[in-house]
């Protein structure tokens, strides 16, 4: 999603982004994946909660994806096919710090898959999946769906959540890598490209990410591969957008709005 936000839903991702955000509950499966446990989704939301996360996104846009200053996707043209658009994509966080209540997030991992669709000027996607660690318990499940609801509100025609081990998660200042059960699942490898304008790596600022109340700028770094490899809706592209981003998002930034994102039935 990558995938897609104040300016530029659930489960790394706009008429623009900002279209999406100003429509505000307008802020991105796989065969076989072990469905979430049900306590994730019966719990009780906490008064109390804060995340801060890195995200290694990239999605099937040109570099940098246009979802964030349009109502719709790039174009592509499929096998010779009629012009489409769609904007697939794969976020990998990991939480750098952060707690759901009593329960500490730090350190958890979770991975979103998604498809924004043709058209999300109101805010209406295609679908999503939320993959979490094998290793997080119930709690933090729990705790991570609702967060992962607030930072991406948007509506999904199709929206779950799954598991997967996340085995790597990992930067520089070059590289980064993600992968789920060893790359069999779902990967995303991003390498910077060397910038005439200095040694540096290229930041975009002042660009809203999604329901996001503070991020540290998109970083940028083309993919080498963005792949989800399960299912009916798998999908694999090479390089096309990436970037490397850090948020911030807590309770006390939500003035009481409840989360969104949940599925819809077709």
């Amino acid at each position: 999603m990558s995938h897609p936000m104040r300016q530029k839903v659930l489960m790394g991702g706009v008429a623009t982004v900002a279209a999406l955000i100003a429509i505000a509950a307008v802020v991105a499966f796989s065969g076989g994946a072990a469905a979430a446990p049900a306590a994730a989704a019966a719990a009780k939301p906490a008064a109390d909660w804060q995340m801060n996360g890195t995200a290694i996104e990239a999605c099937s846009c040109p570099m940098f994806c246009q979802c964030y200053f349009n109502a719709k996707p790039a174009g592509h043209h499929d096998h010779g096919s009629q012009e489409t658009h769609y904007c697939r994509a794969n976020l990998a966080y990991r939480i750098n710090q952060g707690h759901y209540g009593t329960t500490s997030l730090a350190g958890a991992k979770f991975w979103l898959v998604n498809d924004l669709g043709g058209d999300f000027s109101k805010g209406h996607m295609d679908w999503n999946v939320l993959y979490f660690d094998k290793s997080l318990t119930p709690a933090q499940r729990a705790g991570i769906q609702d967060i992962v609801g607030h930072l991406f509100p948007v509506t999904w025609n199709s929206n779950r959540t799954a598991e997967a081990v996340i085995d790597t998660w990992e930067y520089n200042d070059k590289t980064a890598h993600a992968t789920m059960d060893g790359g069999k699942t779902a990967e995303v490898r991003l390498v910077r490209t060397t910038s005439a304008n200095g040694p540096g790596p290229v930041v975009l600022k002042n660009l809203t990410y999604w329901g996001a109340s503070h991020n540290d700028g998109f970083i940028m770094m083309p993919n080498e591969v963005e792949a989800y490899r399960v299912g009916p809706k798998a999908f694999e592209y090479k390089g096309t957008n990436g970037f490397l981003i850090t948020v911030d998002i807590s309770s006390k930034d939500q003035a009481g709005a409840p989360a969104s994102g949940k599925a819809m039935s077709k």
